[in-house]
């Protein structure tokens, strides 16, 4: 067996599971980080634990592999909080710290809390490196955790409070590297026959079926399934926000995203099934719009690669355990083409058209300051084949999942789980893993301040994200709310959730960028062009109106 450090087998090891990029925060396993640069693994050093591990998450959701973020042991709740995301997004991430030496464990050590609670909440797969010799155990159990079953984030806690207890030492170290870890999903298993069956009939019997698609359908790279079923028995398909582009926005099937950030038609058509299929979602809050959309007894098949999601939130006619391709296309092989739901689908078409011509408006507006739904409009219409588009929680994400229309299964839609600021450092690490594809963030001005300093790390590493700044110079989607508590008392309401116009075109230039401001609708997509031709990181600043709110959710 070879004898080495453990910071050359951490390196092999990465690279040979596909990971080109790390994101970090000095000091954590410098030596490895040397090695890493020897096998061409590119060092991405940030400027918070944060935005690392959301740089790492924004790879791993990009590349369908897993990713790796890295810091000390002081930053180590730090790189926990920013693993929530990447945890509610099922995202296969390798967070790596450093903790103090066993000796120096509950004497108050310098610079560092507990790390076992803090990784227990937001990974699936959370454990102490003792010594150098556990390194190949261990570290390969880390990227079978992530990447298996439901994807999601693993933690290894090396001794020494930078690690370098045990990548420097050297032990016998062999590496090994299982081929079907290094992806995502690495096995595709199915459901037994007699489910296959029963899920056929029950679908055939139904006279208003809906598909809601949801983030296992990304992640198993289902689509092209889920389209050619809803075709195959005339069925409608609403995505939730992890699963936008499953279906392209023009298809006549296509309903659009449901849930809490969703089009009016998509609820209103889940509302009126008398069958919701669910594959791959998690029957959460957000998708059903606190579990009334659809109204509980409705009848139910979900298909799930996690047997403890079937009936979790829904009672369940039929559960489907496995890979959302595999069994999707098992699923198909043993159905025979119905005749079309005519009615049902005229019904859903209805339901689509009333509410494209309710906001047609607001989407062809000229008017400055410029509205969030021309603003998606102009991005809709300039997004290429191939564009990865990267949006931020809250109101980024109600405007790109209900305006912005998926036009080919190409297209990469990439939300945020929940963490406000994600979207900037997600769209660098999607950049990362995607170099050749156009990428573009799109955030609020709100979202943006949380990590502006990763310009800089941009501009140092040649990240050419795109971002798009709906800049309303406010949290504006907190407007009514903080407006109903002060209805009949004087004061200074406005403090609440508004900020002082920034011009982050200009705060861009300044960090080596590109940036550019627009005020009028008709400045949108030559902008952007001017920003792709730049061939730097660039920010496009979008001077929008304050008094642009989203409508709240549809509910019966």
């Amino acid at each position: 067996m070879p004898r080495m450090t453990g910071a050359r087998f951490m390196a092999e090891t990465m690279n040979e599971y596909g990971v080109s990029h790390v994101f970090y925060m000095p000091m954590i396993v410098t030596r490895a980080l040397m090695e890493m640069e020897k096998v061409g693994i590119r060092r991405i050093m940030t400027h918070s634990e944060k935005a690392a591990a959301y740089m790492a998450d924004g790879y791993a959701r990009a590349a369908h592999r897993p990713a790796v973020c890295m810091s000390q042991n002081v930053g180590a709740a730090n790189l926990a909080a920013g693993l929530q995301d990447a945890y509610l997004g099922c995202s296969p991430v390798v967070a790596i710290t450093g903790r103090a030496a066993a000796m120096n464990q509950y004497r108050n050590h310098y610079q560092e809390i507990d790390h076992v609670q803090p990784f227990n909440a937001v990974t699936k797969y959370n454990a102490m490196v003792d010594s150098t010799d556990q390194l190949p155990l261990l570290l390969r159990q880390a990227f079978r955790s992530a990447t298996s079953g439901t994807p999601g984030p693993a933690h290894l806690d090396l001794q020494s409070s930078n690690g370098s207890a045990i990548v420097d030492a050297e032990a016998d170290l062999e590496v090994i590297v299982e081929a079907p870890f290094a992806h995502v999903p690495p096995f595709r298993g199915e459901p037994e026959m007699e489910m296959i069956r029963d899920a056929a009939r029950v679908l055939t019997s139904a006279r208003r079926p809906v598909i809601i698609a949801g983030g296992g359908v990304t992640s198993s790279q289902a689509q092209r399934e889920v389209v050619e079923l809803a075709e195959m028995l005339s069925i409608p398909v609403a995505t939730s926000l992890n699963a936008k582009g499953t279906i392209s926005d023009d298809h006549p099937l296509s309903v659009g995203v449901c849930g809490t950030y969703s089009r009016r038609c998509a609820n209103q058509v889940v509302s009126e099934a008398d069958l919701v299929f669910f594959i791959g979602s998690h029957t959460g809050s957000q998708v059903t719009t606190g579990w009334q959309i659809p109204a509980l007894g409705t009848p139910v098949i979900q298909l799930d690669i996690d047997p403890a999601e079937l009936g979790r939130s829904y009672s369940i006619q039929v559960g489907l355990q496995g890979d959302a391709r595999a069994s999707l296309r098992k699923l198909i092989e043993a159905m025979e083409p119905l005749g079309p739901r005519s009615e049902w689908v005229a019904r859903a078409q209805e339901l689509v058209l009333d509410w494209r011509e309710s906001v047609a408006p607001q989407v062809n507006s000229d008017a400055s300051p410029i509205r969030p739904e021309r603003l998606c409009k102009e991005i809709t219409e300039w997004m290429p084949s191939d564009a990865v588009l990267v949006t931020d929680t809250g109101h980024s994400g109600i405007w790109t999942g209900t305006m912005v229309d998926s036009k080919t299964p190409e297209q990469m839609f990439l939300r945020c789980a929940g963490s406000l600021g994600w979207a900037f450092p997600a769209a660098m690490g999607a950049k990362c893993a995607l170099p050749d594809r156009p990428v573009m963030c799109f955030t609020g001005d709100g979202g943006f301040w949380y990590h502006l300093s990763e310009l800089e790390t941009a501009a140092r590493y040649g990240i050419n994200t795109v971002t798009v700044v709906n800049n309303n110079h406010s949290l504006n989607q907190e407007k009514r709310g903080n407006e109903r508590y002060y209805q009949g008392e004087s004061g200074n309401v406005d403090e609440l959730w508004v900020f002082p116009d920034t011009d982050f075109a200009k705060v861009a230039q300044d960090m080596g960028c590109f940036g550019i401001r627009v005020d009028q609708p008709n400045q949108i997509q030559p902008a952007i062009e001017e920003a792709i031709a730049s061939g730097k990181p660039a920010v496009i600043d979008v001077v929008s109106d304050i008094e642009s709110i989203a409508e709240r959710a549809w509910t019966p």
